[in-house]
């Protein structure tokens, strides 16, 4: 082994000798930023760091000058602790600078404990386990989509939209189920440009993984439809073969790589108590005199900079001949229009359905007939739902765009069978990688399933749309295990989350054309499965309304005495109770969305809904939590605090007193206890 004695000599060491010297200089400098902020994870990196230098170094497929060129190779950290093992590479690219290292997992840095997407050169904000598998399925999705909506349009698509998804992955990523969900449909679509490195190393916070788990992973993932390979990975050459023989397979890859846990130390090798805590002085003292380094902390020799690096100008010449390719494609009037749409995100004008005033119409149904409207114009529209096609009203966009499939890629509806959380995941890698817009449905009650893809979602600031029916206890005969109560509240206190729970259909086709608009926020739909009335107002004056958050549906002459405040399926019951309660002044708001409302002006906000002078009624068919902000001190708050029951709909209105006449006894009851 070289050392660093001998770097004048650099020049003339073999190329295995420069990458191992390369890699030690890295694997020491994990160790010095983790010790020096006195906190985060040092065993990971160090085994996994061979396969992931080998990768980035020899394979990795980028513009050393922009992060966001698109058809870069997606590489998604699913172990997020292992993070400072991606900023060490990202420093080696130039993309990181040493101070930030410095300020390791400090605030305000761009080092983090775990990697955020933010950040030049992070593809996926990762972390909680296994969720980083799914966002890199995801990604390879979203690859093939792309490729092949513009192989109709142009010979050379091959060569513009052509790159591989790498996911490093734990032992921790592959405990959690939801990677599995991921992996069982990547193999099932095919996703040939997915490739694995799975470090098993066969330690973890708690100690060795044969506390936890026996699964044979290799016999796993063959029943997935994926290649598999089992590797020694440290070995360079073992890494080089196995990721050079997975990039011809036709199916995904995983390479599976035996490692030791803190590979490199002194004295600490395979000890998992490396996982999460920074190692002792005197032990990184002794692995950097086992690797021929200095004591010197943050040691970084230029020459292992150019050295990393040699691959650049390459790197730089595929981008240049690229941008030749997309220049002449782009001539082509039509690839230009759809480049525009899909690659630069801008959406073109997009046409409403008709819904007929004053009929009865599910707000799920709407959903539907929005989604077959808007696919038309937007080819990139993709997306499924949980093996509820009919309930969830997606089933004409299967049948109309086809499956997305191993042999038909051209299909955009994903069937995602049973795997909530693998679908929000994979819509956010999706989302993340780009040139796609997707959706995915199932029913409210089944949120909970899908939340951690929902927070990180948010976290990311993806646009995905979540399609969520069966929206409250009016789902009826299933009973209380399928009526969700409090979830739309508990949706609502996701930051940068926008949870819409549109009133009627025409209010549907607006909230679904709002949600296409947020390019920054993952949206909720909260529809119905029961009817309710189409509102007989213009659909100009309802857009105009739900782009505010909430707005009056029915005003009254003078300064109102009550006001309604509703959401979803309520604000027709207001209406109702409004028009049997002729001697009071009522105005009725309808509150499509609480998120966009709060983001109004002061002035709007306390002109539509007064602090002082009338009573604040608020209606929703899910807890009163929360709604206390907008009833005060002295309104009342009309939901359901209590889980639902086995009846059909009709039945539980009258019990739970969601009929116009018992709300209306509510209400005057309200007010004589005021009096």
């Amino acid at each position: 082994m070289k050392s660093y004695t001998e770097l004048d000599s650099f020049e003339s060491w073999t190329l295995e000798e420069k990458d191992q010297f390369t890699l030690n200089v890295i694997k020491c400098l994990i160790l010095d930023a983790v010790r020096n902020a006195n906190s985060g994870h040092s065993g990971g990196p160090l085994s996994s760091a061979d396969f992931v230098y080998i990768l980035f170094k020899e394979y990795l497929k980028f513009d050393p000058d922009d992060d966001q060129w698109f058809n870069r190779d997606r590489f998604v950290l699913s172990p997020g602790h292992e993070s400072m093992l991606l900023y060490a590479l990202l420093h080696f690219m130039g993309w990181m600078p040493m101070d930030e290292i410095k300020k390791f997992r400090q605030l305000g840095s761009q080092t983090p404990g775990h990697p955020e997407v933010e950040i030049k050169g992070v593809e996926a904000t990762t972390g909680p386990l296994g969720q980083g598998v799914c966002m890199g399925a995801g990604m390879a999705v979203a690859e093939v989509i792309v490729r092949e909506l513009f192989k109709k349009h142009n010979d050379d698509a091959e060569d513009l939209l052509s790159h591989f998804t790498y996911i490093l992955c734990s032992d921790g990523d592959l405990q959690e189920p939801v990677a599995l969900g991921a992996a069982s449909l990547a193999g099932h679509w095919g996703l040939s440009k997915l490739i694995m490195f799975y470090d098993a190393n066969d330690a973890q916070i708690s100690g060795k993984t044969s506390r936890s788990d026996s699964t044979d992973v290799a016999t796993v993932f063959e029943g997935f439809n994926w290649h598999v390979q089992e590797i020694d990975g440290h070995n360079h050459n073992a890494i080089r073969h196995a990721i050079e023989k997975a990039q011809l397979i036709d199916q995904p890859s995983i390479i599976i790589g035996n490692t030791t846990m803190a590979y490199g130390t002194a004295n600490m090798e395979g000890d998992y108590e490396t996982h999460g805590a920074p190692l002792p002085h005197e032990e990184i003292d002794a692995t950097k005199e086992k690797l021929q380094l200095p004591k010197e902390s943050f040691y970084i020799p230029e020459q292992c900079i150019t050295h990393f690096q040699s691959r650049f100008e390459e790197l730089r010449q595929q981008v240049a001949k690229w941008n030749l390719l997309l220049a002449k494609a782009q001539k082509d009037d039509t690839f230009s229009a759809l480049w525009k749409m899909t690659v630069e995100d801008e959406l073109p004008e997009l046409n409403y359905p008709e819904f007929e005033a004053n009929t009865s119409f599910a707000t799920r149904k709407a959903f539907g007939a929005t989604l077959d409207e808007f696919a038309k114009k937007l080819p990139h529209l993709v997306g499924g739902s949980a093996d509820l096609e009919p309930s969830n009203y997606t089933g004409n966009f299967a049948k109309t765009y086809g499956d997305f499939l191993k042999d038909n890629p051209k299909g955009r509806n994903f069937a995602f069978g049973v795997r909530e959380f693998p679908m929000a995941a994979l819509m956010n890698g999706m989302s993340l990688h780009g040139g796609v817009i997707p959706f995915g449905g199932t029913f409210l009650v089944f949120a909970d399933y899908s939340r951690p893809a929902l927070r990180l979602g948010a976290l990311q600031k993806v646009r995905a749309i979540h399609e969520f029916t069966h929206d409250s206890f009016y789902v009826g005969e299933d009973g209380p295990t399928h009526q969700p109560v409090e979830h739309a509240m508990a949706l609502r206190t996701i930051p940068n989350f926008y949870v819409f729970r549109p009133g009627d259909a025409k209010e549907t086709a607006v909230c679904f054309k709002l949600a296409l608009e947020n390019r920054n926020t993952p949206s909720a739909l909260l529809l119905t499965r029961q009817g309710v009335p189409v509102s007989d107002q213009h659909i100009s004056d309802i857009e105009a309304g739900v782009r505010k958050g909430a707005y009056v549906i029915k005003e009254c002459n003078e300064p109102p005495e009550i006001i309604f405040i509703a959401t979803g399926s309520e604000v027709s019951l207001s209406l109702e109770t409004a028009n049997l309660m002729s001697d009071k002044r009522i105005r009725v708001v309808s509150m499509p969305c609480m998120e966009i409302y709060e983001s109004q002006s002061d002035e709007y906000k306390n002109e539509l809904i007064p602090s002082r002078g009338c009573l604040k009624v608020t209606l929703e068919a899910g807890v009163t939590q929360g709604w206390e902000k907008y009833a005060g001190p002295s309104g009342l708050t009309i939901g359901i605090d209590h889980f639902g029951a086995s009846a059909p709909a009709g039945d539980l209105a009258k019990e739970f007193g969601f009929t116009p006449e018992k709300v209306e006894q509510k209400i005057r009851d309200h007010l004589n206890n005021l009096l």
